[in-house]
């Protein structure tokens, strides 16, 4: 199938005339909210991005900073990370002290080609990272080399690439969580490396984009996308592996509208020594789309719709053509075909209030009959999930003292289905919130930034969720067959094994030159369970270098 979409695709891209190609920025919740503050601190929906659907093209961004920024300091930082799209950017982006001549002339870039038809930025990629932790059996480490690549061709054909060679020791919960799921957070393909706990894999993105249309912009290759305005994303977000996928975007008058593609891992067999690589995973597909429109000048909503699907046997996979319908309701086609796959509805929301202070939420739908939910009788089959979330922007007149709060909750078996093949899963890890299912959690986060480049965040964030006891499902776990429950009734948030976490995160990170960054940090992780064997209190302090890369998040 993927063949034929790019094919597809490369046969459009003939067809472009457009001019001004541009790459995505990588997803970096710290990145991230240094663009999103902006449009909240005027009090207007940013014409340029709908900043529901991340990532974000590294032109929109100058487009946006550029009229809305209010932080002159990191505006500058924001300008110069895309100096590409700024007039005469090469100048203003230049190096006082290039090294060799050649090398770091402009202050983000290794090296750099800037050529009328031709343009290529090289940079080094590099996670140092040192800590300790009580209940590892060893010092957890961090060790990231790799490089990371941007251009364009004729100004038409973008291209990105990202390869980064890990070996990494992680605190011990994390440990855990490989153990329990077989996978290491975020990532794919992982082998065991020593004997304490530490894991190697290899990391790689890449795609290319190009231009149909004015308004049409196609993108092809291995990523991550996240939907949402939030901290957590209820249905679409970045904490599973990459995957494979060709996204449509549509932006026209107040409108952005999204089609995905995407091949899935259905899962990945794995031992004790690391992922099996002796056979083909199972594969699967997911179709999405994602309507965004801009009701007024600061108020946003989203339409959301996916499907998850197989057509094949254990070993092979053909896609269903009639999902390629990119304007239609995925359910009238899965009613259509005999209704045997996985379909998902949800609604997002943005209103930037007042000045500084943003409203914002997401609510998705799995199934729900109204009567069952009237009785109150805890039917099994009352799948949702919702969220609800604010933003205020210097706080009290404190500038850059930014804080969120988020609730979120998601039903027991919201996500799950019949098989590995229909689940709302990728890589036998969640594609929305990390605990999958059968939760509620209260995030609240605290940006300050004191001086021109200290950053300080602080995160607390309390979840009460419900495990499986051995044999037995309550729905909190995805990637189960959902027909294995007990019974179809009494099934509330929390049932089964009930657990309680409290997760703080304490960072402070300082750039020392243009996206090279020394991180502080400590975690302090509680876990209380019903099962006392669970029980867990991790400490958690480190201390890293990190260049061109995001700081590790895993907090869960």
């Amino acid at each position: 199938m993927m063949r034929s979409v790019l094919l597809l695709g490369i046969v459009v891209g003939m067809w472009s005339t457009v001019l001004g190609q541009s790459v995505y920025a990588p997803l970096n919740q710290d990145y991230y909210h240094l663009i999103d503050r902006e449009e909240v601190l005027n009090k207007t929906v940013s014409p340029s991005l709908h900043t529901s659907y991340k990532p974000y093209r590294r032109v929109d961004i100058v487009t946006h900073i550029d009229s809305l920024s209010t932080n002159e300091n990191n505006q500058h930082y924001l300008l110069n990370d895309n100096w590409e799209f700024v007039s005469e950017g090469e100048v203003y982006a230049a190096s006082k002290k290039p090294f060799l001549k050649w090398f770091y002339r402009t202050k983000p870039d290794f090296l750099h080609v800037n050529q009328e038809s031709f343009q290529l930025k090289v940079s080094p990629v590099l996670y140092l990272g040192l800590g300790i932790d009580d209940n590892a059996g060893a010092r957890p480490f961090t060790n990231t080399r790799g490089v990371e690549l941007r251009g364009s061709i004729d100004d038409k054909v973008g291209f990105y690439s990202y390869v980064g060679e890990n070996q990494a020791l992680f605190p011990q919960y994390v440990q855990d969580y490989t153990s329990t799921y077989g996978v290491v957070p975020n990532e794919a393909f992982w082998k065991k490396f020593g004997e304490d706990g530490a894991v190697d894999f290899f990391t790689a993105r890449g795609y290319f984009t190009f231009q149909a249309t004015k308004h049409i912009g196609i993108q092809f290759g291995h990523d991550k996308n996240f939907i949402g305005n939030g901290y957590r994303s209820m249905l679409l977000s970045d904490f599973s592996a990459p995957s494979t996928f060709l996204k449509i975007q549509t932006k026209v008058w107040r409108l952005q509208y999204t089609n995905l593609f995407t091949e899935l891992v259905a899962d990945a067999p794995y031992t004790t020594f690391g992922s099996n690589g002796t056979e083909v995973f199972p594969k699967k597909f997911m179709t999405a789309h994602h309507l965004s429109f801009n009701v007024t000048d600061n108020f946003n909503v989203g339409v959301f719709e996916a499907i998850i699907f197989h057509r094949g046997d254990s070993t092979s996979s053909a896609f269903e053509w009639n999902y390629l319908n990119p304007i239609i309701f995925y359910r009238s086609i899965e009613q259509f075909t005999g209704s045997p796959d996985n379909a998902l509805f949800g609604l997002d929301f943005k209103w930037n209030i007042v000045k500084s202070v943003q409203l914002y939420g997401q609510g998705l739908l799995d199934e729900l009959v109204v009567s069952e939910l009237k009785a109150g009788n805890g039917w099994w089959g009352n799948k949702y999930s919702l969220q609800l979330g604010g933003k205020y922007y210097n706080v009290l007149g404190v500038k850059n003292l930014d804080l969120q709060a988020e609730y979120n909750l998601s039903r027991p078996f919201t996500y799950s289905h019949e098989s590995i093949f229909t689940n709302y899963a990728h890589y036998r890890q969640p594609l929305a919130h990390p605990l999958g299912a059968n939760f509620k959690e209260l995030v609240l986060i605290a940006r300050y930034q004191p001086i021109k480049y200290l950053f300080l965040t602080a995160k607390a964030i309390a979840s009460d969720y419900g495990t499986d006891p051995i044999g037995q499902d309550f729905g909190g776990d995805v990637l189960k067959d959902y027909n294995e429950r007990s019974g179809d009734y009494n099934y509330d948030i929390g049932g089964g094994v009930g657990n309680q976490v409290l997760y703080i995160d304490l960072l402070a990170s300082y750039m020392l030159r243009h996206n090279l960054f020394i991180d502080l940090r400590h975690i302090y992780r509680n876990q209380d369970s019903d099962d006392m064997s669970l029980d867990q209190t991790t400490h958690f302090t480190s201390i890293a270098i990190r260049l061109n890369i995001a700081a590790r998040d895993h907090s869960f």
